[in-house]
């Protein structure tokens, strides 16, 4: 035991006022006469015993009520376990989870209320000359700094639900920033949260013996929840009047299974096919939305079921472009100036397709990037300059499709395949062969077979009178389509950069093969084509600052504007140009789930679908026996789990760092022995 104040010890002198007293009792003696005196001596012992036991007794009383009332102004100060008494100014830093699971309730209202309650009854344990910083998820530049106590409940005040969730590991190196740059020796940090699984990261603190580090953990009275985890298309680019085929997955975390919810797809808010779903407790399913796209352009989409307490993942939000035409161009050898036949008729015949024939002698290679693919039919040489400008347009998305001359130069092939890191022709081989091999797990050839009937054996294949062989000894990311019999590549797929190459091992003439004659020649080419647009991803998520990438380069004093749909919303992003392709950067601007549009200058870029990270919707939280647990098995002692119980918080926190206080039990003790004294001189007779 501590004193606060020692110095008041020496007033326990004050003892031997009573002790005098008793010893020297001035109580004068009145005589009484009595008729008959033969039981005197009797009664005159008994009258001493229980007097001398009475002056005792209140002799006791009095000296406990002074050392009571004496200890009472020293304030005796019980340290707690393990702890000395801390003394001097204080630097406190306390996190105050505002992420949407916060938004979940218990007793005392939503979590994020009961957090503030909770900040505020930890800072009323300290002086006002200690210095606290406040943090939320949010990291905003305001919370970077030490505030005093009334300032604290001012930024307490407009803390609202946020998107934005950082781990334990992030939250204590952000505390530990402010806190390493104060003088006060005393350092202590508190993380008010619900501590769900997801963002418990304790193995990735940097542990600062320095600084005392306290989970303050919050408790849902349900952890129930089912959302909308994410989606995605069968197939890469969306098509005009086809049927497209929407696979959206919802997770289901509580113990409870839900049967028959209904979840519903608007496209540019119109419901389209309306369906129902069931999952099982802690279970996850897979609900496919099929439609068809009735118009060109942009479609701006949503997902959304019907759940509660926790809404924010109930929505989910992507959008996709129908094009209206796919441009192509094809490079014309000598040979071919007027084009392939086979090409004109696939290409130029289809409102999908725009095609261009291109003799290579007159080639513009600033053209180049207005397609999106480019066919090299039957070159015999392909110049530097023409590998340069193909490997920059297959970088920025492009496809290119290579089918050779029958008098190849085989090296300047060469060069040109492997700056794409593909594998070269290395010859020409005249046996007589034909194709048994088609790869029908490539989306090329997804939906052109029935696979419950397909074998190569049972299919009239192409037949190749001869082909280029490929080398086999480049490190590449090569994928085979087309196979022939002796086991060399007919067809072959690259990804290059964020385009695709696709290579053939022979010329588009009958004396190589009756590929360009057969049916698989149609959809193979159709399908290169197609997949030949540059996708835009479904969606956006919140807090991960993505690049968007578009192919408009502004020019003057134009700028990019996103704007939202159904709200008044409109920033300027940052953007960048890097190899004609455009970059921009929103900087985490969009804080609001829902579908955008992005223009450049006035015109209509894309659209653009922004989600709330799924990271918040799962609802499992350690509990605080867990989190001792955690700590207790990686040996760690100056992180502690203080329990929020109805008890508050303030006297708790006192008692910790300051010790647990005395001095009012001791005036209660100094005023019970004060009133035994008064019932031993009222009621014991003696």
């Amino acid at each position: 035991m501590n004193f606060t104040y020692p110095a008041f010890l020496f007033a326990l002198s004050a003892i031997a006022i009573p002790i005098i007293i008793h010893l020297f009792n001035f109580r004068k003696f009145k005589t009484v006469y009595f008729s008959n005196v033969r039981f005197l001596k009797e009664v005159k012992e008994e009258t001493q015993a229980k007097s001398k036991l009475k002056n005792l007794l209140v002799l006791l009383a009095r000296i406990l009520a002074i050392i009571a009332l004496v200890f009472a102004f020293a304030q005796p100060v019980l340290p707690s376990a393990n702890k000395k008494v801390s003394v001097g100014d204080k630097t406190i830093s306390i996190f105050v989870d505002n992420s949407f699971s916060m938004d979940a309730v218990n007793k005392n209202g939503t979590l994020l209320g009961d957090a503030r309650k909770r900040a505020l009854e930890i800072v009323a344990a300290y002086k006002p000359t200690d210095r606290i910083q406040l943090l939320t998820n949010d990291f905003e530049g305001k919370h970077q700094r030490l505030v005093n106590k009334e300032e604290f409940v001012q930024l307490l005040d407009e803390v609202k639900i946020s998107p934005a969730t950082r781990s334990i590991s992030e939250i204590v190196s952000r505390q530990m920033d402010v806190l390493q740059q104060s003088n006060n020796k005393i350092k202590t940090s508190f993380i008010i949260s619900d501590f769900q699984k997801s963002i418990v990261n304790i193995d990735a603190i940097k542990n600062d013996t320095s600084v005392s580090i306290n989970l303050v953990p919050l408790v849902a009275a349900e952890k129930n929840n089912v959302y909308i985890d994410t989606c995605w298309f069968e197939t890469p680019v969306r098509q005009y009047n086809q049927l497209e085929k929407l696979h959206v997955r919802i997770k289901n975390v509580s113990d409870k299974a839900v049967e028959n919810n209904s979840i519903k797809l608007f496209i540019n808010n119109i419901q389209k096919t309306p369906a129902s779903f069931t999952v099982d407790k802690d279970a996850e399913t897979e609900v496919i939305l099929s439609f068809a796209s009735k118009e060109s352009g942009i479609q701006q989409c949503r997902v959304e079921l019907n759940d509660y307490p926790v809404t924010f993942d109930d929505k989910f939000y992507f959008s996709f472009e129908v094009s209206k035409n796919i441009p192509v161009l094809c490079i014309n050898g000598s040979e071919s100036n007027g084009g392939s036949p086979y090409l004109n008729k696939l290409f130029g015949n289809d409102s999908l397709f725009i095609l261009k024939n291109n003799a290579e002698n007159k080639l513009d290679y600033s053209t180049l990037s207005q397609n999106k693919l480019i066919v090299l039919n039957e070159l015999k040489t392909i110049s530097s300059g023409l590998s340069q400008e193909l490997n920059r347009f297959m970088n920025n998305g492009g496809s290119v499709i290579v089918f050779p001359n029958r008098q190849s130069d085989l090296n300047s092939y060469k060069d040109f395949f492997m700056s794409a890191k593909a594998n070269y022709f290395e010859k020409l081989d005249t046996a007589t062969t034909k194709i048994d091999k088609i790869n029908s797990d490539n989306p090329l050839y997804k939906d052109v077979f029935d696979k419950k009937t397909f074998t190569a054996t049972n299919l009239d294949l192409p037949k190749v009178s001869k082909h280029y062989v490929f080398s086999k000894t480049t490190q590449s990311n090569e994928e085979y389509l087309l196979k022939l019999q002796n086991g060399d590549n007919f067809l072959c797929k690259y990804d290059v950069g964020k385009g695709k190459l696709y290579t053939a091992a022979v010329a588009l003439d009958a004396a190589f093969s009756n590929f360009a004659k057969h049916a698989i020649f149609v959809p193979t080419l159709y399908k290169i084509g197609m997949y030949s647009q540059t996708v835009q991803p479904l969606f956006y998520t919140i807090g991960n600052d993505q690049m968007i990438e578009c192919n408009n380069v502004l020019t003057g004093e134009s700028v990019f504007h996103i704007k939202g749909i159904a709200t008044t919303f409109d920033i300027i992003p940052e953007h960048k140009v890097l190899d004609s392709k455009t970059e921009i950067s929103t900087h985490n601007q969009i804080t609001e789930a829902g579908n955008y549009n992005l223009y450049a200058d006035k015109d209509l870029v894309t659209g653009l679908s922004y989600n709330f990270n799924r990271k918040e919707s799962d609802l499992n939280c350690y509990s605080v026996d867990d989190l001792k647990k955690q700590l207790s098995s990686k040996n760690i002692s100056n992180i502690n789990v203080l329990e929020a119980t109805a008890q508050s918080l303030t006297q708790s926190l006192s008692e910790a760092e300051q010790g647990k206080k005395l001095w009012k039990l001791c005036i209660i003790l100094a005023l019970l022995f004060l009133a035994i004294e008064v019932m031993i001189l009222r009621f014991m007779k003696g």
